[in-house]
């Protein structure tokens, strides 16, 4: 037997550790690991950070632009107003602690005369929920709060809180959060790692979709952009969701950019600021560099896990649709994931659309969303993604497990409950992610039964067994298939 290391917890994102939680389960002899490469991290990303503020890509420094920013407003009698977009907890940004990337920028702003006062840190949460105070400190750090800063929430379904400024050449109703719209210096920050929908994230994703109205949604996330063979992981060129994004971000203006790459062990690989699109060009050609895992042939089974990102069922899928480079048509997938959401699963919404994709099957479910009779239903995108996985394999063959999950929610979820394959006794307790070892026994040895395979055929490579080390954040790449 082989062992492998799956990360379960949560993540110190001011210091850039791994995962509190390493759970260690096996996997038969023969198995293989599958991990990115090893990209090399900044030796000091502090420094490294303020020689990026200081001689950006594309655009003058960050320094200059305020002061510009500072001069403009004063002339026109008017205070100045600076807005900085950053990500929800659902990206593991490192924004605190003495490599993080938010007060440098504070810092910055303050040193040329903007009042804290007079500056907002705008949270993108999309269409994601709001986020608590307390989550809000443990992201950002305490030092924003104590010198004054107002942190907003966007709504994207408070209108009052949204400016039109126009609609993209798709049909993109573009509506912006108004503190950034309103703003003299706007920045947006975030990391740039691999988007299953819209090639990588970061630059122009913290506004579309990040300070975006929800109407936005319907064609931005519409079933046919999602359906187009463009929208995946590592792919810009050529990709809708992409282009649709940069739109509405041109639209709206961008004054400057910090963008971040990171390993596997959230340290800083590379810092990326200035130039909307030229700065994020550069980052995802770093990603570019690292994630992508090259797969000579697809496997049989693959084990894989939600990473920092899978806080409930509706992140998890980007874990799921990343497996399906390694994973042969008709083969078997094992997810486990840390749902800690407070909802675990996603929102009624989302979980209406799941429903109706376990009821139907994915096939006609694409029919369905498709269709000119069909009402768009907010982050019907998400199960669309889903569907990718269940025309790749069976719901039958895919196993999810996610301690927080009850029998309730499974009443919605496509695939198998993970703790129905626990021992009777262990299936009384409360499921914790100590019973990981043991599901994934149990699902290997049900998948080699299902199949007529042995121990000896995986020894042999009859079989094929994968592990994706890095669960959603490397990119198994099919020969012939690269972005």
């Amino acid at each position: 037997m082989i062992e492998i290391e799956i990360p379960f917890g949560d993540r110190g994102v001011s210091t850039g550790n791994n995962f509190s939680g390493r759970i260690l389960a096996r996997l038969p002899e023969g198995s293989e690991i599958l991990r990115m490469a090893e990209p090399e991290p900044l030796n000091d990303p502090a420094s490294s950070l303020c020689e990026a503020l200081a001689r950006p890509i594309g655009s003058k420094s960050l320094a200059a632009i305020a002061a510009e920013k500072m001069i403009r407003a004063h002339a026109s009698k008017r205070i100045p107003h600076a807005c900085i977009v950053v990500s929800d907890n659902t990206r593991p940004v490192p924004y605190k602690g003495p490599n993080g990337i938010l007060m440098p920028v504070i810092r910055t702003l303050l040193s040329v005369g903007f009042a804290p006062q007079d500056i907002c840190i705008l949270v993108a949460t999309g269409t994601h929920r709001a986020m608590t105070r307390s989550e809000l400190e443990t992201m950002l750090g305490i030092e924003p709060f104590e010198l004054g800063l107002e942190v907003v929430l966007h709504d994207c379904h408070d209108e009052t809180g949204l400016v039109y400024i126009g609609t993209t050449a798709r049909g993109t109703v573009a509506k912006i959060n108004r503190r950034y719209v309103e703003a003299d210096l706007k920045i947006l920050t975030g990391l740039v790692e691999s988007h299953f929908m819209a090639g990588a994230s970061g630059g122009r994703k913290a506004i579309c979709p990040g300070i975006f109205g929800e109407q936005g949604t319907f064609i931005f996330h519409s079933a046919a952009l999602m359906a187009h063979p463009n929208a995946r992981d590592l792919q810009l060129e050529g990709n809708p969701v992409h282009e649709e994004s940069l739109a509405v971000a041109k639209m709206a203006g961008v004054d400057f950019i910090v963008n971040v790459t990171i390993d596997g062990s959230f340290r800083i690989t590379g810092i990326f600021c200035g130039d909307l699109e030229a700065a994020h060009t550069a980052a995802v050609a770093r990603l570019k560099s690292y994630v992508g895992i090259p797969v000579k042939q697809q496997y049989d089974l693959v084990v894989t896990h939600g990473g920092f990102v899978a806080v409930n069922h509706y992140q998890a899928a980007k874990a799921a649709v990343a497996s399906i480079g390694a994973l042969k048509a008709g083969g078997s997938l094992i997810l486990v994931a840390n749902n800690s959401d407070p909802n675990p699963v996603g929102s009624d919404r989302y979980r209406t659309v799941l429903a109706m994709l376990k009821l139907v099957g994915a096939e006609a479910l694409d029919r369905a969303l498709s269709s000119p009779d069909w009402p768009f239903i907010p982050e019907q995108w998400q199960v669309q993604e889903w569907a990718k996985v269940f025309k790749h394999i069976s719901m039958q063959d895919f196993i999810y497990f996610a301690p927080q999950l009850d029998s309730r929610d499974w009443r919605d979820l496509p695939g198998i409950d993970g703790r129905i394959l626990l021992s009777s006794q262990s299936a009384h307790a409360k499921p914790s992610a100590n019973d990981i070892p043991a599901i994934i026994d149990a699902a290997v040895a049900n998948f080699l039964k299902k199949r007529n395979f042995t121990l000896a055929d995986v020894a042999s490579g009859r079989c094929r067994i994968a592990y994706l080390a890095d669960g959603p954040y490397g990119i198994p790449i099919y020969a012939g298939d690269q972005p």
